[in-house]
């Protein structure tokens, strides 16, 4: 059976639900993170200081989504019932089966808590299980280690690395990270993810 293009989709589990982002999140958005650097050190672009800066990345993010470059997706803390971070179905290629979760950031009241592996878990298991991609890319920059880290902790392997791949807002070379999980590797990694929830 082929492979379906993603579409809004809400997704709940214990700890998080992903569902469609939207304006609307934009309060909880900026409270859960907004102002605070090392949240958006590594996502391209400075941090923003107001909910209208914030909010200016959100509408630039919805308007990538409507042109079909991304599916964002809001990542709802079901115990408070409040967005903590979003995150995205991204560089989505049907034909070749394959498609990148990123563009991903959580307050930091949440690192290191199920709510990455939990939004990874939905939405990993989505893209295998009902759109049938064969592959689930993530990259990162060589220089963050917590985030390299979390990615390996999915089961993900390292794949390699792309030198001089993007600059950096402040005009430095970041060299990308990319790992993958393929389909014939998942049912092994959604067991252990499954127990570390």
């Amino acid at each position: 059976m082929p492979a379906t293009t993603p579409l809004p989709v809400t997704l709940t589990g214990r700890h998080v639900r992903v569902e469609p982002l939207s304006p609307d999140h934009l309060d909880d958005l900026f409270a859960a993170g907004g102002g605070d650097d090392e949240v958006w050190r590594w996502q391209g672009g400075p941090t923003p200081h107001s909910a209208e800066e914030l909010g200016e990345k959100l509408a630039a993010l919805l308007a990538d989504a409507r042109r079909g470059m991304y599916v964002p997706f809001a990542v709802i803390h079901r115990a408070s019932g409040r967005a903590v971070g979003w995150t995205t179905y991204m560089d989505i290629d049907t034909a070749h089966e394959r498609l990148e979760i990123g563009s991903t950031w959580y307050g930091r009241a949440h690192w290191r808590s199920a709510v990455n592996t939990e939004t990874k878990l939905l939405l990993i298991g989505h893209a295998f299980d009902e759109l049938g991609m064969g592959r689930v890319q993530l990259k990162t920059d060589h220089l963050n280690a917590r985030s390299q880290q979390a990615i390996a902790r999915l089961g993900a392997r390292r794949e390699g690395v792309l030198r001089r791949h993007r600059r950096r807002p402040d005009g430095t070379w970041r060299d990308t990270v990319y790992f993958s999980l393929l389909a014939d590797e998942w049912p092994e990694a959604k067991a252990r993810l499954e127990a570390r929830l």
